[in-house]
């Protein structure tokens, strides 16, 4: 488990790579929407290695900009409850639609929450840092929007969704938002004195408190 906790987002780039290789060998055997529905599966586990892994930065962001705390290396944020939270929105929210093309909010909700994304890492993260790009922008760019804007406009040409499954895919949506990034990460999982510490390695990812720093400086 400690090595899990530690390497879930190398374990997921590992994953993606494997999931584009099997996207290839399936690919005539997987329908339009299915097809989609797993590159925007593989989009997450990118977007989660660029987070974390490469450029990486995450913890640092979320514990030092956008919720700044007296413990930065295990508040609110920390290994374990990154690694649960991740592993959920990548392997339930993400990938239970590729099994299930068919059940239509199911994808809707996920294709939805990835263009929701630029809010934080488009506007909010830019904001608080002082500078447009932060770590998981260039997934939500280059792959959550053209793959979802595909989806949608795939799903409205095609009329395969009704009213109910928009209202549905929304509701679904909302409610995940809800219950992992904000119970799960700021109240449920959240513990300052948690065992649970990010290696310095990761805090110093994307040099979040010299950018910090600089900002001060010249404000």
């Amino acid at each position: 488990m400690k090595i899990l906790r530690r390497h879930w987002y190398n374990i997921g780039g590992v994953i993606a790579l494997v999931s584009i290789v099997i996207l290839i060998y399936l690919w005539n055997d997987l329908g339009f929407l299915q097809r989609l529905l797993f590159m925007n599966f593989i989009a997450l586990l990118i977007h989660q290695y660029e987070e974390y892994g490469f450029p990486g930065g995450e913890p640092a962001i979320i514990n030092m900009v956008i919720q700044p705390s007296d413990a930065p290396n295990r508040y609110p944020l920390n290994q374990n409850s990154a690694m649960i939270i991740n592993i959920l929105a990548a392997y339930f929210f993400y990938l239970l639609p590729v099994f299930l093309p068919d059940v239509i909010w199911l994808g809707i909700a996920p294709t939805l929450f990835g263009f929701g994304q630029f809010i934080i890492h488009g506007i909010v993260t830019p904001k608080k840092l002082g500078q447009f790009y932060n770590p998981g922008l260039g997934a939500v760019v280059l792959l959550h929007f053209p793959i979802g804007g595909l989806i949608i406009y795939y799903i409205i040409s095609n009329h395969l969704a009704t009213p109910v499954d928009w209202i549905a895919g929304i509701i679904y949506m909302f409610a995940f938002m809800f219950i992992t990034l904000k119970k799960m990460t700021y109240t449920w999982l959240a513990d300052k004195n948690s065992p649970y510490i990010f290696p310095e390695e990761e805090m110093r990812r994307f040099d979040v408190q010299a950018k910090m720093d600089r900002l001060k400086k010249n404000r």
